[in-house]
Parts: structure tokens; C-alpha cells; sequence
């Protein structure tokens, strides 16, 4: 039977301080409806566009049109129009240095998140323009009528919530235990054992886009391997795992570590797929989880984390 798959709570999830429609938050800064950044009535631009396709077409030289080549996409432009308005003119100082302080052009990629419809999105962007007009307003309220945008390399949105799933290498059911000291045999009340596990669970991408997961291998196990069903496309390591030892998969990035810090990545076999080509596509995807031990240890398990996908 198949491991269930559910959320994962132990991270602080993209727009966590979102309470309504129209908000959007930016490095702990909230803005739009119920805050001093409204949003302006132009609202996003780039949030549910496509973006722009890079595409590898290449012409036919004996007729008309090109053979299709691959598509990917550039990296995706939001741009908002937030209004700085503070309640009174004592706290302009206040709402300007914490805006200024939220986008400025240090630091590297954090989640912008946005919810319209009861959805929140995200994706991971830096603010790539700021511009904030001193006019009359400005100077005597603090009010004024900036623009905003972010540049995400990543042009996935990504769901707010981090699913997971997990299971066991496969063991049988050890079935009814029999009592010797009764005469018939059984000895009430009956014991039947624990639970086996088939080894395998069903990952769930709710979105319209492939999403790179993080795989986690716990020991002890001996040579772990995550076998996508569908394909037969896995990622398998040249590796024993202690008890204690945690090998961390990162398709995305397509690292391989080992307690979080010295990399595997040569342990991988010659069977096993580039990290970076293990996706999820939209959909459910079927997973089962194996090793080369001769007997299995019921404390091995493997983890899987990703977030549904969308363009």
C-alpha cells in the first residue's frame, strides 16, 4: 500500500502574514489592503503572465515552417504600484525607512508572495527597481506613488505550502503469531503482528508546472535508490548511510550531501539520472524506494518535499 502524503509544517510558509485578498509580501513587509502600501488600482503586471519563451526551433530548409525544438522560459517580471501612506504625518519617517529597508538590492533571492482568489503564490525574486517620487505629498505626509519590480529567475509560482511524503524499504506483514502453550494452537486475544509496507508512495503536484523535489535518505541503508514508476528514471547512490546519517538530494539545485554539508554527488551510479532532470510533472507521481540491503532495517526511510508547480 502506499505511503499517504501531507503537509509539511516545520518551515514558515511563503506569505505567512497574508490575511486577505490583494496582498502582497516582500521580506517580512506586507503591503496592500489593510496596510499603509495599498496597492494602486493598476495592481500586479507579470504576475499571471506567461513569461517570455526562449524556444529552439529550428527553420526547415526544403518547406515551410521549422521542426519544433525545446521551449523554456525566461525569467518572470512583476511589477506593483504601491502607494506610501502613512496614517499621519508622525509616521511617514516610520513606513519610508521600512520600505526603503525592505527593497533594497542587497541580499540574494526571497519569496514574493501574493494572494488573489484565496490563492497564494510565490516565487523567489529580487527587486530589480525602485522608484519613489518626492513630490509636494511626500514631503508634507509622506505619501507617495512608487513602482516596484521583481525579477525572478525562476519563473515558476510556487503553492505556499511544502508537501511531503514518506516511507519505509518494503517488509511483510509477519501475520498471525501462533501460542505453543494452547492446546488448539491459539491463544487469545489474537496477535497478528505488525504492518507491512510496499515501499512506495504517490507524490501530488497540484500545479500546471514540473517541480523539483528535495529527497532525503535516512539510514541505515546501504545503496539508497527513489525509482520514478512512471519512466523508470531514479536516483540511486554508491553509498552506505549510518544510523544517524541524512543524505540530502536537492534536484533543483542538483546537490548531493551528507549531513549537510560534504557532498556525494560522485556516489551516484551510473543508473542513476541527473538530479536535475528528476521532476514531477503536474499530476501524481508513483515512487518506490529500495536499497541492497539484505535485510531491512525498519528505521531506514526516505522523504520526499516539493511544491505544487505553476506557470
Amino acid at each position: 500500500m502506499a505511503e499517504t502524503t501531507n503537509a509539511y509544517r516545520s518551515e514558515t510558509a511563503p506569505g505567512s502574514l497574508i490575511t486577505r485578498d490583494g496582498q502582497i509580501q516582500w521580506a517580512g513587509l506586507l503591503m496592500g489592503p489593510g496596510t499603509p502600501y495599498p496597492v494602486d488600482r493598476t495592481g500586479i503586471t507579470g504576475w499571471d503572465d506567461l513569461p517570455t519563451l526562449d524556444t529552439g526551433d529550428i527553420p526547415r530548409p526544403d518547406r515551410h515552417g521549422s521542426w519544433p525544438g525545446a521551449r523554456w522560459a525566461q525569467p518572470r517580471l512583476v511589477g506593483a504600484t504601491v502607494w506610501l501612506l502613512p496614517e499621519d504625518a508622525s509616521r511617514a519617517r516610520e513606513v519610508t525607512s521600512d520600505f526603503r529597508a525592505a527593497t533594497g538590492a542587497e541580499g540574494g533571492e526571497r519569496w514574493l508572495a501574493v494572494r488573489l482568489h484565496g490563492e497564494t503564490l510565490a516565487v523567489r525574486a529580487r527587486v530589480s527597481r525602485r522608484v519613489v517620487p518626492q513630490d509636494r505629498s511626500y514631503l508634507h505626509g509622506g505619501t507617495s506613488r512608487t513602482s516596484l519590480q521583481w525579477t525572478a529567475t525562476d519563473p515558476r509560482r510556487f503553492g505556499a505550502e511544502l508537501r511531503q511524503g514518506r516511507t519505509v524499504l518494503p517488509r511483510t506483514e509477519p501475520g498471525l503469531v501462533w501460542g505453543s502453550a494452547v492446546a488448539n494452537g491459539l491463544e487469545f486475544p489474537l496477535d497478528w503482528g505488525g504492518t507491512g509496507s510496499a515501499g512506495s508512495l504517490t507524490a501530488v503536484n497540484a500545479g500546471s508546472a514540473a517541480s523539483h523535489p528535495v529527497v532525503e535518505f535516512r539510514g541505515p541503508l546501504r545503496r539508497p535508490t527513489l525509482t520514478r514508476l512512471s519512466d523508470g528514471r531514479q536516483l540511486q547512490y554508491d553509498i552506505v548511510l549510518g544510523p544517524q546519517d541524512v543524505l540530502t538530494v536537492d534536484t533543483e539545485a542538483g546537490t548531493v550531501l551528507l549531513n549537510g554539508s560534504a557532498s556525494r554527488l560522485y556516489t551516484a551510479t551510473s543508473t542513476s539520472s541527473p538530479e536535475q532532470l528528476f521532476l514531477f510533472a503536474p499530476g501524481s507521481t508513483a515512487l518506490a524506494f529500495r536499497s541492497d540491503d539484505a535485510t531491512p532495517d525498519p528505521a531506514a526511510s526516505v522523504t520526499v518535499l516539493w511544491r505544487d508547480a505553476h506557470w
